[in-house]
């Protein structure tokens, strides 16, 4: 058996041993959007440090657990910060959460993420559903011998973020009042901002917002049949865009002022998921 899937059955095999609920919908909270898991009627909650082997987040504001509970009827897992490439964790160990979650018998992934807004028309604050990402400035979770138990060698990856949901996202949006952008999340390595050139190559590209993490989980999920969404809240204008200079804390208190609409459209769109 791949060592790789022999510890994700190890972590599955502990979280079952703590708690029996399964969960149809996985969240992933992006930096500074952890407040969200207080709209959860709690059942259990795991640290990561208390799984062996599992990583563990290290950046402020990820505090580092998955957190079971229902939202409006739906049963929900939610991870209360993500692990990142550039905290020095090999790719495999930045996914193995995401297919956790699968294993344990989530059948939708919604991530979520701050990010630094590209395209010009994009202020801090916005919401941006995300219709695609660009992924070649990061290693492909995919890398090494397949693991059969999860999905196919070479998954396609035409309809990445699922269209149906993001249907379902932008109908919550319009019911709700929430003002809700569109576009390509790029993800590149970190821990370091971009630089402006680098900014406006990504637009060239077609980025319309870049930030450290999303793509690989999106990737993986896929792979694995999580159906995928994701919405992204712009913190800052990148690099180039605007004259202040970008700081890990501008990204928490932009996160913490988009937080009421974010809560609206997250548990709004959840609540439609589960129907």
């Amino acid at each position: 058996m791949d060592k790789r899937y022999e510890k994700l059955i190890a972590c599955r095999d502990y979280v079952r041993a703590r708690t029996d609920f399964v969960p149809k919908v996985a969240l992933v909270l992006g930096s500074g959007l952890g407040g969200f898991a207080k709209e959860l009627e709690v059942a259990c909650e795991v640290g990561y440090a208390e799984i062996p082997g599992f990583p563990v987040s290290t950046v402020a504001g990820h505090a580092g657990k998955f957190i079971f509970g229902t939202l409006s009827g739906v049963n929900v897992v939610c991870m209360q910060g993500r692990v990142h490439y550039y905290e020095g964790y090999g790719i495999d160990d930045v996914v193995l959460p995401v297919r956790l979650m699968r294993a344990l018998g989530a059948e939708i992934l919604f991530l979520t993420n701050a990010s630094g807004g590209v395209n010009r028309s994009f202020e801090a604050g916005d919401l941006m559903l995300i219709t695609d990402h660009i992924a070649v400035f990061v290693p492909n979770p995919l890398i090494g011998p397949n693991i059969e138990e999860l999905g196919v060698r070479f998954p396609d990856m035409s309809h990445i973020y699922d269209p149906a949901l993001c249907d379902v996202i932008r109908s919550a949006a319009a019911a709700g009042g929430v003002a809700l952008r569109e576009g390509v999340y790029c993800q590149l390595t970190g821990p370091s901002y971009e630089s402006p050139a680098e900014v406006r190559a990504l637009a060239a590209l077609g980025a319309d917002a870049v930030g450290m993490s999303t793509a690989v989980e999106a990737i993986a999920a896929n792979h694995c049949g999580l159906r995928v969404c994701g919405v992204s809240c712009v913190s800052n204008k990148a690099a180039g865009l605007s004259p202040t200079p970008l700081s890990h804390k501008e990204v928490q208190e932009a996160a913490d002022k988009a937080a009421p609409l974010f809560t609206r459209l997250v548990r709004e769109s959840i609540a439609a998921m589960g129907r």
